[in-house]
This record gives C-alpha cells, sequence and structure tokens, in this order.
C-alpha cells in the first residue's frame, strides 16, 4: 500500500496548495514551540501554555471553517482540497491542548474533575473536544463508504455546533482577554456568511460588506458588554477604545480584527468580479 504525504496528491505529485497550506496549518505548532524553548511563557509557563494552545487550535478551526468561502468568493474550488488537512490538523492541536491542561493539574483526576464539574468552560471544551475526535476519527474515505455520503455529510455538518461549543469555550474561560473577541466575531462571520451563501449571497458584494461591518458591530458590543459584566468597566468607554489611537498601544482592537478578515472577503470578490468581467476577458485576449 502506497502512502500518499499531506503535500502530495492522490497519484503522488506533489501539491503546492497542498504544501503552503501545510506550511500555514504547522505555523503556529512552530511559534508555540519556539516560545516554549524562549521561556515566552514566563515563571508559570503552562499557564499561558494552556491559554495560548487553545487560542491557536480555534485558530485553526476558523481556519478549516474559512475554506469554504474563500473557494467561492475568490472562485478557486481547488482549495476544497485542503478542508480534511485542516479539520484534522484541529484536531491535533485541540488534543495538545488538551495534555496541557491535564499536565497544569499534575495529571491529577480528582484536581481535574473538581475543577470541571462546578465550570462551564471545561464540560464545553469537552464536549467540543469529543465532537472533534468523532469528526476526526471519520474524516476518511473509509468512513465514507461505510456511513454512506449522507449520513457521512450529516454527521460532518455538527462540525458547526462542535465549532459553536469551542468558541463557548473561549468565551467561558477566566479572565477577559481581547483573542476572545476577535475569534468570536470571525465565528460569527463565517457563520452568518453561510447563512447568506444558502441565499445565494455568499459572493454579493453588498451582502459581504453588511456582513463585515455587522460582524464588526457585533464583536465590538460583545467586548463592552463582557468587560462590563466580569469587570464593571463603563460600556461607552470600552466602545469608545475601538476608536481611540492610545488603544492601539496594546494592539488591534478586536472589531478592527474583524474589520480586516471581511475586508480580504470584500477585496476577493471585487477581484474576483473583474477577473470574470467581458471587458477583462477583452484586454486579456487582445493582449495575448
Amino acid at each position: 500500500m502506497r502512502i500518499v504525504w499531506p503535500w502530495q496528491r492522490s497519484d503522488g505529485t506533489l501539491c503546492w496548495i497542498r504544501t503552503a497550506t501545510l506550511g500555514l496549518l504547522l505555523l503556529p505548532g512552530a511559534r508555540f514551540a519556539y516560545q516554549v524553548a524562549a521561556g515566552d511563557f514566563g515563571t508559570f509557563p503552562l499557564s499561558g501554555m494552556v491559554y495560548w494552545s487553545g487560542v491557536w487550535a480555534t485558530v485553526v478551526l476558523l481556519l478549516a471553517l474559512a475554506v469554504t468561502p474563500s473557494a467561492k468568493i475568490f472562485g478557486w474550488p481547488a482549495i476544497m482540497d485542503v478542508r480534511r488537512m485542516a479539520g484534522v490538523t484541529v484536531l491535533i492541536y485541540t488534543l495538545v491542548h488538551a495534555l496541557i491542561f491535564f499536565a497544569f493539574r499534575s495529571w491529577d483526576p480528582s484536581l481535574i474533575i473538581k475543577e470541571t464539574v462546578p465550570r462551564w468552560s471545561p464540560i464545553v471544551a469537552l464536549l467540543s473536544t469529543v465532537g472533534l475526535i468523532v469528526l476526526g476519527g471519520t474524516s476518511f474515505d473509509a468512513a465514507v463508504r461505510s456511513m454512506g455520503v449522507k449520513g457521512w455529510q450529516w454527521l460532518h455538518n455538527t462540525v458547526y455546533l462542535t465549532a459553536a461549543l469551542a468558541i463557548g469555550h473561549v468565551l467561558l474561560v477566566r479572565g477577559v482577554y481581547p483573542e476572545q473577541f476577535a475569534l468570536t466575531g470571525i465565528f460569527l462571520w463565517l457563520i452568518i456568511w453561510r447563512a447568506l451563501n444558502r441565499r445565494r449571497l455568499g459572493t454579493d458584494l453588498k451582502a459581504l460588506a453588511l456582513l463585515t461591518l455587522g460582524s464588526s458591530l457585533l464583536t465590538a458590543l460583545l467586548e463592552a458588554g463582557w468587560y462590563w459584566s466580569r469587570r464593571g468597566f463603563d460600556v461607552p468607554g470600552t466602545l469608545r477604545n475601538n476608536f481611540s489611537l492610545d488603544a492601539l498601544e496594546i494592539g488591534i482592537p478586536p472589531a478592527w480584527q474583524v474589520i480586516a478578515f471581511g475586508t480580504m472577503f470584500v477585496l476577493g470578490a471585487i477581484g474576483s468580479k473583474v477577473l470574470r468581467s467581458e471587458r477583462f476577458a477583452g484586454l486579456y485576449r487582445s493582449q495575448a
């Protein structure tokens, strides 16, 4: 039996899309390993490692969900070939995150149960992890043949529920961090886009622009509400931080990160429309 490596096509030849995607998916892991080796997580590294391993696992999950809109909006169906690779990578990162969490609790089952039962965040994380394990375990062609195409598709459509649970886990962790809101806002964009796509508005420029602005606004409101509920911060003051240059000294506000994410797809839709236009096609033929 011949092994087909992740960077190869089924015939064994090199696929540049799969190779580039593999490099992109491995980049968070490489950065994380470097930070561990460099001691960037401080005196108590496991605490920071738990948080950031979870963040990166969620980032890769959102990248996996972004494959379909990328194929539709950019007019790039070949990228669908990397969706399975991205899904398996999500599972690997999630399991690493879980192992670090257990290590932080000294592998003590009683301590792990004591921390898990009274809190929603670990429970939601457990449900999300189980969902990812099921999806990862059935991501191979043999599972498709065994379950049938319809059954397999139904099961793998639960990825949206699994992703929602993962985002819920991110929001429910102790403390308040900008990454929580940026990841949630991007998830909202990806889910609402799918609703628009079912209405044949997935590549509509106006719909994409409104989706981007709306998701950014929801992100800003979520951030303000979360800071108010957990730390008692003034809601108008938190919202104003999105337009304050002083806030840039800390980092790019989550709402603006969501705008940047959505703008990439708006620009992609514009570019795709231009490339398909008759004027561009005529110009290309005349120059050829």
